[in-house]
């Protein structure tokens, strides 16, 4: 209990501004050197055990940043409230370094400004379009549901198997758009695209079809794979929910539970990368059953980094 509480007390002296840059640094340094085109996803995780808490005003909500491809998390920032999200991001944005990679969001981040940012950081984005843009999207839809058109359009198919179903998953592509009257509206608009998913099972068919812009003049392989990384940063959040069962932590004192969360990321990052360099199959939950029962395990995770 002593040491549970001395480890909350500096928990509580440390600023979370002030960690989350040194825990950005530590992955910028652990990175691949020349690293490109990779995937940042981006996306907002309330923790719910903070709701109704007397010390919170809202329930706390965390935006994270993710390298996808590298299953790292790189960023972090707190906002009080879901609905101070879309500024959160932006912020975060113009403190990483994204150089040469592709930033996808969800819909709530589909934001004029938040496109702007991105094209300022040498980056592209890939963002999904829905109904917060219900103009844009009508008119990449009625495109793209022209069949004679959409056969006009790169695209690509490919079906996966599992967990008693099929899923079929077409992307179709276009960088022309001289006739889309937003184009100009966002910042250095070159593509539109669509990916039409198809699910089949014993319960039946169904299918969606999710629109986006970007930047990047992407093929439909390209727009395929971005579009698919976006899960990379929800998966995360599972793991966080699953494993360290932060969605029960009753601290209540904000900034430690921000740093609780910023710790909570670096061990899942150290795992993960500790799996890539010994190329092990071994679950994250086994790993980390193997660091309770022996700390050796910790040191040996720790060093291979």
């Amino acid at each position: 209990m002593p040491c549970y509480y001395w480890l909350l007390c500096l928990l509580k002296m440390v600023k979370p501004e002030s960690l989350n840059k040194c825990f950005a640094n530590w992955v910028y340094s652990v990175m691949p050197e020349k690293a490109e085109n990779l995937t940042i996803s981006l996306d907002g995780k309330t923790v719910r055990s903070t709701t109704g808490m007397d010390n919170y005003t809202q329930p706390l909500h965390i935006i994270s940043a993710q390298i996808s491809e590298l299953g790292l998390t790189l960023a972090q920032r707190v906002t009080d409230d879901k609905s101070n999200e879309i500024p959160a991001v932006q912020e975060l944005l113009r403190e990483l370094n994204i150089k040469g990679h592709v930033v996808v969001a969800d819909a709530l981040n589909c934001q004029k400004g938040t496109a702007e940012i991105i094209v300022e950081q040498k980056a592209d984005y890939l963002l999904c379009v829905k109904d917060n843009h219900a103009n844009l999207k009508k008119d990449i839809e009625d495109y793209i549901q022209d069949e004679n058109l959409r056969k006009s359009m790169e695209s690509v198919c490919k079906i996966e198997k599992g967990h008693g179903r099929i899923e079929t998953r077409t992307a179709f592509v276009t960088s022309d758009i001289d006739w889309l009257e937003q184009k100009l509206e966002w910042k250095n608009l070159t593509c539109i695209g669509t990916i039409h998913t198809e699910f089949e099972s014993k319960k039946g068919k169904s299918s969606e079809w999710h629109y986006y812009i970007s930047s990047k003049k992407l093929s439909a392989d390209e727009l395929m794979h971005h579009a698919r990384m976006e899960w990379s940063v929800e998966s995360m959040h599972w793991l966080l929910d699953v494993h360290f069962e932060e969605d029960w932590c009753r601290v209540e004192d904000k900034t430690i539970q921000s740093n609780l969360n910023i710790f909570r990321k670096a061990a899942i990052n150290l795992i993960k990368l500790f799996k890539s360099r010994v190329s092990s199959k071994q679950a994250i939950s086994k790993i980390m059953l193997d660091c309770l029962l022996d700390n050796s395990n910790v040191l040996r995770i720790v060093s291979e980094n």
